[in-house]
């Protein structure tokens, strides 16, 4: 059996089934770890009695990505894609993700195979067996340049301490929570390091777990201090404004019309 290519226009990729899982992978000029990743997923998943999705979003890809995508989404049915029009940062990719996954659960993992897809059976076995709603990743030893892990340990140690808040590593990236978790959530560049945040912020629970870290293979990494410092710090305002200023109205009765009209 195999799947016909999708076509990327997001109304027309609305949820129209419930699954168990949906994997979120971003994607930016990943071409030559796409086919890789995907692998591994499957290899994880495909014995595994749950009903799951891959779900890769293309990001503004300027190399060969799209049509590594077209190609692997055309002859597997686990595997979907959405073709965004141009560029707009990991946070929007992740959000069209999370509006289009099926799954019940939501994963998410770069597309740069630093993260192991072997780890996401273990958040989901914490996510089942706990009383929680995320399941963080902890990458436990990091297999990034020193510029990379200083800007990350910077970054991480200022928004925990302007939100009030004590995630480990909010840059990682693998993660598993419900697909509840995400919904409403405010959208603005940079809002993927502040995840955990805005789902606690909502009430949700969240642990974290230590998770592995891999080199990366292929690319380039497109983050780093220069282009993190001075919009980390505004995102961290917003934030910060966000966990004051927020009203979430709980609705204890109300009068249905039709009770009404009888």
């Amino acid at each position: 059996m195999t799947a016909p290519v999708l076509t990327p226009v997001l109304e027309d990729l609305q949820k129209t089934e419930d699954l168990d899982l949906s994997v979120i992978v971003p994607i930016k000029d990943e071409e030559d770890s796409i086919l890789i990743l995907a692998s591994e997923i499957e290899q994880v998943f495909e014995p595994s009695p749950l009903e799951w999705e891959c779900l890769w979003i293309d990001d503004g890809s300027a190399d060969c990505s799209l049509e590594v995508l077209k190609n692997l989404c055309a002859c597997n049915p686990y595997h979907r894609y959405i073709e965004l029009d141009r560029n707009y940062g990991q946070s929007a990719s992740l959000a069209v993700g999370f509006r289009n996954g099926r799954g019940r659960v939501i994963a998410t993992l770069d597309g740069d195979l630093q993260n192991d897809p072997n780890d996401i059976p273990k958040l989901l076995r914490v996510l089942e067996n706990q009383d929680v709603h995320m399941v963080n990743g902890i990458r436990t030893t990091r297999r990034d340049t020193v510029m990379r892990k200083l800007s990350s340990r910077i970054g991480n140690g200022f928004r925990n301490w302007m939100t009030g808040e004590s995630v480990t590593d909010v840059g990682c990236s693998l993660r598993v929570f419900y697909r509840e978790c995400t919904d409403n959530l405010p959208l603005f560049r940079g809002m993927h390091r502040f995840l955990p945040t805005l789902i606690r912020v909502r009430g949700y629970r969240i642990c974290e777990i230590p998770v592995a870290h891999r080199e990366r293979s292929y690319g380039q990494t497109k983050y780093g201090i220069g282009n993190r410092l001075w919009v980390g710090l505004g995102d961290t305002l917003f934030v910060l404004w966000f966990q004051k200023r927020r009203v979430e109205p709980a609705i204890r009765s109300q009068l249905d019309i039709q009770e009404t009209i009888q």
